[in-house]
């Protein structure tokens, strides 16, 4: 179900310890859909008076390549996007994800599963789904024998780590209350309301893939606590996973930013642009002969909300 405003909080905090970030994956060049939330990531770190970091979020060791996050951040440079601190790519800090998943292990609610995709989509019903269209996990290995379990990790068969989402939960109610977990939303005008969240619809979900890589959502959350994230900007395809990354949060001590989902821009079929689908990148655009407030006014911003003459470094002083 979706996200629901249940309440309003005063509104997100601004100043120096506003800090937001960019986090592409470097699997191809950027496209005018990256363009578009850089754009407003700098637009409201500007009204925040806060600073806009880059992250790469690398950890699909099969698809990213490091001549692609050079791209990426030569594409940025040129929109004018410098980062104020190092760039973190994630491929650089998996022990760090691998002692927060031990530390969810740690609490019981993690359990080896050995399932393929193939099991998996033929055990499972066949009319549910989780928020991303994927077969909702049918607890192949959930509660399963130990001895079971103690064979195929003998045999070193690899094995994913999944949330025992039941647990989780009750874990959840038994050491924080049974108040309704929640995230805060902010709008344009940066005014917020607190969200209901539903981690549930998502199932067991996995923490750590195979040959102990993190999934996206533990990268995610553990890299926003660690980065001091006081403010997520990312597209509206995203929204659903904010059920899991709360619950994470929860589960492991992390303050929670507030969030903003912006609008996707779409191709001439409907469907959002995609590096994987060789949609138009900010480099051909470039080779055209645009500028920055050309690609700008592409994506639906005033001409004048990005300027060539400035280097957006934030916080920073304005030349108006």
């Amino acid at each position: 179900m979706p996200i629901t405003s249940v309440s309003n909080k005063s509104p997100p905090t601004g100043g120096s310890q506003a800090r937001l970030r960019l986090a592409p994956s470097p699997t191809g060049r950027l496209h005018l859909g990256h363009a578009l939330s850089a754009l407003i990531n700098v637009r409201f770190a500007e009204q925040l008076g806060g600073r806009l970091l880059i992250r790469m979020e690398d950890i699909d060791l099969a698809r990213c390549r490091p001549e692609y996050a050079r791209a990426i951040l030569e594409d940025l440079a040129w929109l004018g996007i410098r980062p104020p601190e190092p760039v973190l790519y994630q491929s650089e800090h998996f022990a760090v994800y691998r002692r927060a998943a031990q530390r969810l292990s740690d609490m019981g609610l993690l359990y080896p599963c050995f399932a393929s995709r193939q099991e998996i989509a033929l055990a499972a019903a066949t009319d549910a789904c989780d928020p991303d269209g994927a077969p909702l996990y049918p607890g192949l290995w959930r509660n399963r024998d130990a001895r079971d379990v103690e064979a195929r990790l003998a045999a070193g068969a690899p094995f994913a780590l999944r949330l025992d989402m039941a647990k989780a939960l009750s874990h959840l109610v038994e050491t924080q209350g049974d108040a309704p977990l929640s995230a805060v939303a902010f709008d344009e005008d940066l005014q917020p309301s607190a969200v209901a969240v539903d981690a549930s619809r998502w199932g067991d979900v996995v923490i750590q893939r195979k040959g102990e890589l993190p999934s996206y959502h533990l990268a995610v959350v553990v890299d926003d606590a660690r980065q001091g994230i006081t403010h997520v900007v990312r597209g509206a395809d995203l929204l659903p996973s904010t059920d899991v990354h709360r619950l994470l949060q929860a589960l492991l001590g992390f303050p929670a930013p507030a969030y903003h989902h912006h609008r996707l821009l779409l191709g001439p079929d409907g469907r959002k642009l995609s590096k994987r689908a060789g949609d138009t990148g900010l480099a051909a655009w470039r080779a055209q002969g645009l500028a920055p407030t050309d690609i700008a006014a592409l994506v639906g911003r005033k001409p004048q909300a990005l300027r060539r003459d400035v280097i957006y470094l934030l916080p920073r002083n304005r030349h108006h």
